[in-house]
């Protein structure tokens, strides 16, 4: 049971170390620019939905979606969790210093991404054939017309 949360729980680590690197660039150089910590935020979202994207790329490969979609999910929802509730204290802020719309914005910007993000990998194991259905009927074609003819005898 262990060995199945600690891919989930480096994997939601990873994804607040992109939030924690992103609020330490805002901190040092772009503290009084908003614009410049808007796009900043904008580019960690993106960010995170890359590694997403990659993570369900990979695992797409490997075994069915029931399999690694729970995880995935799983790790963003605790990502976010992360990110949210425990990385403004790193910018010396508190969740809801901005306002409620401001956190909600945040969850709304991360679910977003996140889904997009694993879709986009998902669908682009697909389109080349690479995700776990498809190479399963590959092999399973390739078995088919590999065998050789039964003979029937009268």
């Amino acid at each position: 049971m262990r060995q199945r949360w600690v891919p989930i729980a480096v994997l939601a680590a990873a994804l607040f170390a992109i939030n924690v690197v992103a609020r330490v660039v805002i901190r040092i150089g772009f503290a009084d620019n908003d614009s410049a910590q808007n796009t900043v935020s904008i580019i960690m979202f993106a960010v995170i939905g890359v590694v997403l994207a990659v993570v369900a790329f990979i695992r797409a490969q490997r075994v069915p979606p029931s399999s690694w979609l729970p995880e995935l999910a799983a790790s963003a929802i605790g990502g976010m969790l992360l990110t949210i509730l425990i990385g403004p204290f790193i910018s010396g802020d508190t969740p809801f210093a901005a306002g409620a719309g401001n956190f909600f914005s945040q969850i709304w910007l991360y679910g977003g991404f996140a889904i997009v993000g694993t879709l986009l990998g998902y669908w682009v194991a697909t389109m080349l054939g690479r995700d776990y259905r498809s190479r399963s009927l590959q092999a399973f074609a390739r078995a088919k017309t590999t065998k050789p003819r039964r003979v029937v005898r009268r």
